[in-house]
């Protein structure tokens, strides 16, 4: 059977989401290519039979010449540690801005029909009520999240402008391995508390620093929604069938609607990798809401979108499989 030319370029699709969107695509019968610069993504999350460009969406040039015979784009390429935007505005609205615009050109010259957006649920802020719907008011509570925001607001007016259709996909927290095995390239320099509990399991750290004991909850620690990379990814492919087939926008919160506080995680590693882990209470960090949850309802009204692999067990399993690789 004759293979298809690759027609999806997937921006980002060497890092740890992208990757996993990557294998996605593949699984699905589609047929991706990856633009990565492997600033942050990396080469053993390439697959030896997808191609691969290595280009920067800071240099024009390279999009435009990656753009030729794409008729999609999944832009996954940003940089995401909520805490350094607050520090560094300028290094994220250069690369998450300034990058999505120059790839939004590239896509308009190229006549590029369909877009999806790795958004987030920093979009929203603190939340005002929960679950937080796709209703919920946008009020990010820092920099990072107002990228996501105005990238969002782009997206809207390309869509009126430039007969582009684009899905929004809202994240809540990504967390996970491939099931299978097939991708296994760490993140680098993880700042979210799975992958911090995984290093202290392995010794890399010597414990885990616990923000904030004392919130409204039943263990006095965060609730947060944790999402396997995997079921991620499924959405991605999903919400291009959608875009596809509809010819509709589409914003959507990707998560489970079923908390995790950091305890309950913490007692589950602890089951899951027989390892006592050693533990430090700190105080609360600000900003830090006591419970984040997602209203994921309309992602699967929309898209027959429901996670797979998002149990705290999995989450959990397959990590420990991808660190111990290591």
């Amino acid at each position: 059977m004759t293979q298809a030319n690759p027609d999806i370029l997937v921006v980002g699709g060497a890092g740890y989401i992208g990757s996993h969107v990557v294998k996605a695509l593949r699984d699905a019968g589609r047929q991706p290519i990856v633009f990565d610069n492997l600033s942050t993504g990396l080469r053993e999350n390439l697959f030896p039979e997808i191609p691969f460009i290595h280009g920067d969406l800071m240099i024009p040039e390279q999009i435009h010449e990656a753009m030729k015979d794409v008729r999609a784009v999944i832009q996954l390429a940003a940089l995401k540690a909520a805490g350094d935007s607050m520090v560094e505005p300028e290094r994220y609205a250069l690369h998450n801005l300034n990058g999505t615009v120059n790839l939004l050109n590239a896509v308009t010259t190229e006549k590029v029909q369909h877009f999806v957006f790795s958004s987030s649920a920093a979009v929203y802020g603190d939340p005002q009520y929960l679950p937080l719907d796709e209703d919920h008011p946008t009020k990010p509570a820092n920099f990072y999240g107002q990228t996501k925001l105005q990238i969002e607001t782009l997206l809207l007016w390309f869509s009126r402008l430039k007969n582009m259709r684009y899905a929004s996909l809202r994240y809540f927290n990504a967390a996970g391995y491939d099931p299978q095995g097939e991708v296994r390239g760490l993140e680098k320099e993880p700042n979210n508390l799975l992958p911090l509990v995984l290093e202290t399991i392995l010794g890399w750290r010597d414990t885990l620093e616990v923000y904030g004991t004392d919130y409204d909850t039943t263990d006095g620690s965060c609730i947060r929604d944790y999402i396997h990379v995997s079921d991620l990814a499924d959405a991605h492919v999903k919400a291009l069938d959608y875009l596809e087939k509809e010819d509709q926008d589409l914003v959507v919160n990707l998560g489970t609607s079923k908390g995790i506080s950091v305890l309950e995680v913490l007692e589950a590693a602890r089951r899951v990798s027989g390892v006592e882990i050693p533990v430090t209470l700190s105080n609360r960090r600000p900003g830090d809401p006591a419970v984040v949850l997602a209203s994921a309802e309309k992602a699967e009204r929309l898209l027959g979108w429901r996670p797979q692999f998002s149990d705290v067990e999995t989450l959990l399993e397959t990590m420990l499989s991808a660190y111990r690789s290591h």
